[in-house]
Order: C-alpha cells, then structure tokens, then sequence
C-alpha cells in the first residue's frame, strides 16, 4: 500500500466517522422526538380518561341527591310523583355508568406511559447498528 492509498483510506475512514456520528445524532433526535410525541399522546388520553372519571363522580352525586328525593317524595306521598323521581334517579346513575366505563377505557389505553414505540424503534436501531458494526469487523 502506498502512503497515499493510506492517506486515501484514512480520509475515508475518517469521512465515515463522521457521517456515523451525524447519523447516530441524527436518529437520536428523530427517537426522542418520537418518544415526546408518544408521551404527549399517552397524557391526553390519561387527562381525558381522568375527567370522564371525575365528571362519572359528579353525576353519581347527583343521582344519589335524586335518589334522596326519591324516597322522599315516595315516603311523603306514596303517590306517583316518586315515580318520576325514581326515573330521574335511574338515568343519572346510567349515566354515570357509561361515563365511568368510557373513563376506564381511556386511563387504561394510557397505561403504562412509556413510550412503547420509540423504545421499540431505538433497540431496533441500536440492534441494526451492532449488527452493522459486527459485519464491517469481519470483512
């Protein structure tokens, strides 16, 4: 090998250093972008799961009001306006039942929150850059 079929290698080398390392910087933007945007999506879905819960709460609290008038007016009465109380009472806690089976739903969909997918895509990547490594070691 002459001194400039070395200086040539060297160059290349060094040109391939470098590229890696803008790649390697690269990728690793791209993953912790992809990680925020996971995490961003993940925290919508656990503050809209959380609300319905509270809001599910709310409206329990209320057919519990109604259903205290409920035996009220049947109690006080015992005419058919407790009647009409008792299906008031009945909607609301329906309600509140749909609202926490969709909350549940929602606070589950954000559970666990970690970024599921860049993790995945960043050991994909750290496997094909040793895998990579490895083959150009034994060429």
């Amino acid at each position: 090998m002459t001194h400039t079929d070395a200086r040539t290698e060297q160059a290349s080398t060094a040109e391939l250093v470098s590229r890696l390392s803008e790649q390697v910087t690269t990728l690793v933007r791209d993953e912790l972008a992809l990680a925020r945007i996971e995490m961003v999506e993940k925290g919508k879905k656990a503050g809209k799961g959380a609300g319905l819960l509270g809001g599910a709460g709310v409206i329990a609290a209320y057919g519990l009001g109604a259903l205290f008038v409920t035996i009220g007016a049947a109690l006080a009465l015992v005419m058919p306006v407790w009647a009409a109380a008792l299906i008031v009472t009945v909607v609301l806690f329906a309600g509140a039942g749909v609202a926490a089976l969709i909350g549940k739903k929602e606070v589950q969909q954000a559970v666990p929150p970690s970024p599921e997918q860049a993790m995945e895509s960043g050991r994909r990547d750290v496997d094909a850059l040793m895998t990579a490594a490895r083959n150009g070691r034994h060429s």
